[in-house]
C-alpha cells in the first residue's frame, strides 16, 4: 500500500496518532489490507482497492449492516479514495480466526456458531430487499474507476442492484458460470448441473442481500463466541436459498465429516427461524451453492476441513457435495 494512500487513510480514521507500526494481511482478495498500529492510539485495519467502487460499497453496507442488524462487523471509522485508489478503515477486532478455531470448539460452542450463522443470515435478509438479482453498488458511485469526494458514511447511503435481472435468470447464470469453472474430474457431473439449473423456476423471487463469503474463515471467536464476521466483498442480491444453502454448506458440512453434521445443520436452520421463516431451498439453490465453492477467484480447488486436506481429497468431498445437492432436492 502507497505511503500516500495509507497517510490520507490515517488522517481521516485516526487524525494526529503516531504509526508505531504497519503489518500486511492476506486477508481479502481483491484488496491490500493492513494492521496499523499506534504508539498511543488503538490499532486499525486499513484496506484498499483499485477498483474505488468497490471499496465504496463495502464500507456503505459495513455501515448499514451496523445500523440495521445485530450481525458484529467492524463499522468503517472513514472511507474515501483518490488517483483511482479506494479505501476505508476500520478498527481492529480481537479475537482467533474461526476458520481455525472451529474444530477446537466444544460440541455446544460449535452449535452455538452454526446458529448464530443462521440467525445473522436471515437477520440480513429481512432489511436488505431488492428490485432484481445481481451485484450491489453504493448509489453515486460512478464505476470502478471514479469515486465520489464526498463519503458514503455519515448519511443514508442506499444499495441497489447494478443491472437487476429476474431470479430465474440470475440463478441459471450464476450457476453455469461456476460449473464452467470447474476441473475437468468434475466433468461427469457438470451435465447435471447445467440441467438443474437451466430447469428451475424460482419459487422466491424477492431477492435479498447474499454476503458471498459468510463463513468461519471470515470470522474471528473468542471465549466460545463470534466478534467479528469480516471481508463483504462484493455483495450480491439473489432468491435466499441459494445463500441459506451456501451459508448452511460452509459452515456445516466444511468442518465435520457427514455422519456428524446433523446438530450443526439443526442449530444452523433454528438460528434462522428464529428470525424469519426459513426459505424453500431449491435442488438447483443448492446445486450452484456448492459449486460457486469448489474453486478459489483464481481457478484454485479449494480445500474443505481444518487443518485442510490435500487437493485429492478435496475433489473427492466437493464431488459428493454436488451429487447430495443434485439427488436429495429441496430441503
Amino acid at each position: 500500500m502507497s505511503d500516500a494512500v495509507r497517510g490520507r487513510a490515517l488522517a481521516k480514521a485516526r487524525p494526529g496518532a503516531t504509526v508505531a507500526s504497519v503489518e500486511p494481511l492476506g486477508r481479502g482478495n481483491r484488496k491490500r489490507t493492513e494492521v496499523v498500529r499506534f504508539e498511543s492510539a488503538a490499532p486499525v485495519v486499513v484496506q484498499r482497492s483499485e477498483t474505488p467502487a468497490a471499496t465504496r460499497t463495502e464500507a456503505a453496507l459495513l455501515t448499514a449492516i451496523g445500523d440495521r442488524t445485530d450481525v458484529p462487523v467492524p463499522r468503517p471509522l472513514g472511507e474515501g479514495g483518490a488517483d483511482g485508489t479506494g479505501w476505508f478503515v476500520t478498527p481492529l477486532v480481537d479475537g482467533r480466526d474461526l476458520h481455525e478455531a472451529f474444530v477446537d470448539l466444544g460440541p455446544a460452542d460449535r452449535r452455538g456458531v452454526a446458529r448464530a450463522f443462521g440467525r445473522w443470515l436471515a437477520a440480513l435478509h429481512e432489511p436488505f430487499r431488492f428490485s432484481g438479482c445481481g451485484r450491489l453498488a453504493v448509489d453515486g458511485a460512478a464505476g470502478d474507476g471514479a469515486i465520489e469526494a464526498e463519503s458514503v458514511l455519515g448519511r443514508a447511503a442506499s444499495l441497489s442492484v447494478r443491472n437487476p435481472v429476474g431470479a430465474d435468470e440470475w440463478l441459471r447464470e450464476f450457476g453455469e458460470r461456476h460449473a464452467d469453472r470447474l476441473p475437468e474430474e468434475f466433468d461427469g457431473l457438470r451435465a447435471r448441473l447445467r440441467d438443474a439449473f437451466r430447469e428451475s423456476t424460482a419459487c422466491d423471487t424477492d431477492p435479498r442481500l447474499f454476503p458471498w463469503d459468510f463463513r468461519p474463515g471470515n470470522a474471528l471467536v473468542a471465549d466460545g463466541a463470534v466478534t467479528a464476521v469480516l471481508d463483504w466483498e462484493a455483495p450480491l442480491a439473489a432468491p435466499r436459498g441459494v445463500s441459506v444453502a451456501k451459508t448452511e454448506h460452509l459452515v456445516v458440512d466444511w468442518y465435520v465429516p457427514a455422519a456428524e453434521t446433523g446438530p450443526l445443520r439443526q442449530a444452523f436452520r433454528d438460528g434462522y427461524e428464529s428470525v424469519a421463516p426459513l426459505p424453500r431451498v431449491e435442488r438447483a439453490h443448492r446445486a450452484a451453492a456448492v459449486a460457486s465453492a469448489v474453486v478459489d477467484g483464481e481457478g484454485v480447488v479449494t480445500n474443505p476441513r481444518y487443518p485442510p486436506v490435500d487437493r485429492d481429497a478435496a475433489v473427492e468431498f466437493h464431488r459428493r457435495a454436488l451429487r447430495r445437492a443434485l439427488d436429495n432436492g429441496p430441503g
